[in-house]
């Protein structure tokens, strides 16, 4: 797993994902996530933290399935406000991405 801090922008790193066939929109077909989290792995995650406001905070994950090669991105806001199984999917798949490396 690539790890970017500080990154120009969400837009940016978005870019830079599509660029790399990252292209479907998770936060849009959540339930491809929710029924397939354990096939998934963040290949490239990007950290943002706002200039003014350290809580204005934003991450954007590239995700891999292992099994199909379907690659796509989740972006999420502040993680300490995320709740439910955004928060659980997400987390288990950081520590899953962690302890591949």
């Amino acid at each position: 797993m690539e790890t970017k801090f500080d990154y120009q922008s969400v837009v940016v790193a978005l870019q830079e994902l599509s660029d790399l066939g990252y292209r479907d929109d998770f936060n849009i077909d959540f339930n491809e996530l929710l029924d397939n989290s354990a096939d998934y792995v963040i290949d490239y995650l990007y950290r943002y933290e706002g200039n003014t406001n350290p809580s204005d905070e934003s991450t954007v994950y590239g995700l891999r399935n292992q099994n199909t090669g379907t690659k796509g991105v989740f972006v999420v806001g502040n993680l300490s406000l995320i709740e439910g199984k955004k928060r659980e999917i997400i987390i288990n798949l950081e520590i899953q991405s962690k302890s591949q490396s």
